[in-house]
C-alpha cells in the first residue's frame, strides 16, 4: 500500500518514569501546526570488523547505540490562553527546560542543568508507527522579518520497531495561530538597553549537547551534558551615537535581550536573557536591499544565579 508523505503526525507526552512509556493520545498528546518532519528511524555506530583474510571482501558488520533521532518545526505560538501551556511545551521540558504556571496568567520556561523531563513519542508515517522512548533533545527560534517564526526541535530517544498501526485522530489544541513577525506583532525589541533597532532576524539557539548512552550495567539512555547557548541578529547599521555595538565588542560589555512577539492574551511570547546575559562577539557588516546591515553573534551566559541565560514567558 503506498504510504503518503502529507498523511503523518507526531505525539508528545511527558514521562513519569524514563523510558516508560506513557501511552499518548492524538486528542490529549498530538503536536499540532508541525513541519519539516524528518526522523531517522535507525541510527547507530557500523562496527567494521575488518578481518584479515586469504581473500578479498568486506567483512561482516555489527551494529552498536541504535536509537532514532526526531527533527521538526513547529510554529511559535501561544496556548491561546494565558496560563495554559502550549501544546509543545513538553518538548521544550525535554530539552532541558523547567516549566513554571500561573494560573490563567503565564507560563515560563527556564533552563535546568540536572533531570530534565523526558518525553515517548509516537511519529506516525501513514499508518507506521516509530515508538521513541526516552527523548530527550535542543531546539533553536527562528525568527524572520515578515516570515512566520518558528521553532526548529531535534531530539534523540530510544529505539522500538516500528509496527504497522493506524494513524491517530489529531485535536489541535493549546496551539494558538502564529502571527508573523513583523512590526505589527513584535512590539518589543531590546538589545543591549538599545530599543527601536529595525531587526531583519534573530536566531537563537538552546544548543544543547545531547548524548545517546547504553553502558554495561546500566540502563540506556539519553542526556543532556552541556548547554552552550548563543543568539545571532541581524539589523539595519544604526548610527554609532545610537548605539556602538563596535565599542561593545572590543571592551566585552555584557547586554540584554528582550523580544515581545504577539500583542493577544494567551499568545504572547517574551523571549529574555538576563540583564548581563549577551556577550557580544564580532560584528560583521551585509546588505540587504542595498542597505547596510549589521551581523550581531552573541553568546548567552547566565548569571551567577545560574539557569537564567534565556527564559520563554507566554501570557
Amino acid at each position: 500500500m503506498v504510504k503518503l508523505a502529507r498523511v503523518r503526525s507526531i505525539l508528545a507526552k511527558t514521562e513519569s518514569s524514563y523510558g516508560t512509556d506513557p501511552t499518548p493520545t492524538g486528542s490529549a498528546n498530538g503536536i499540532g501546526k508541525i513541519s519539516s518532519l524528518e526522523i531517522n528511524p535507525v541510527e547507530s555506530e557500523v562496527l567494521s570488523r575488518n578481518l584479515i583474510r586469504p581473500f578479498l571482501g568486506n567483512s561482516a558488520q555489527l551494529i552498536a547505540n541504535t536509537r532514532v533521532t526526531v527533527s521538526f518545526t513547529v510554529e511559535y505560538s501561544g496556548s491561546g490562553a494565558a496560563g495554559t501551556a502550549p501544546k509543545y511545551g513538553p518538548l521544550i521540558e525535554a530539552c532541558g527546560f523547567g516549566e513554571t504556571i500561573v494560573s490563567s496568567t503565564s507560563v515560563t520556561y527556564a533552563p535546568i542543568s540536572t533531570t530534565p523531563e523526558s518525553v515517548t513519542m509516537y511519529i506516525d508515517n501513514d499508518g507506521i508507527r516509530h515508538k521513541v522512548l526516552g527523548a530527550r533533545g535542543t531546539f533553536a527560534i527562528s525568527l524572520n522579518a515578515n516570515q512566520i517564526p518558528v521553532i526548529n526541535f531535534t531530539m534523540t530517544g530510544q529505539y522500538v520497531a516500528p509496527t504497522d498501526t493506524a494513524s491517530p485522530s489529531i485535536t489541535v489544541s493549546n496551539q494558538a495561530d502564529p502571527v508573523v513577525f513583523n512590526a505589527a506583532n513584535t512590539n518589543g525589541f531590546t538589545l543591549f538597553s538599545a530599543t527601536g533597532l529595525a531587526l531583519q532576524s534573530a536566531e537563537i539557539d538552546v544548543g544543547n549537547s545531547v548524548v545517546y548512552r547504553e553502558l554495561v550495567n546500566a540502563s540506556k539512555d539519553v542526556r543532556i551534558t552541556d548547554r552552550a547557548a548563543t543568539a545571532n541578529f541581524v539589523i539595519e547599521c544604526p548610527t554609532l551615537s545610537t548605539k556602538d555595538f563596535f565599542a561593545l565588542a572590543v571592551a566585552g560589555t555584557a547586554g540584554n535581550l528582550s523580544i515581545v512577539h504577539g500583542t493577544t492574551a494567551g499568545n504572547i511570547i517574551t523571549l529574555a536573557s538576563n540583564s548581563t546575559g549577551l556577550s557580544l562577539g564580532n560584528p560583521t557588516y551585509s546588505e540587504s536591499d542595498g542597505i547596510v546591515m549589521l551581523n550581531l553573534p552573541t553568546t548567552m551566559v547566565p548569571s551567577s544565579a545560574g539557569n537564567n541565560e534565556l527564559t520563554l514567558a507566554y501570557t
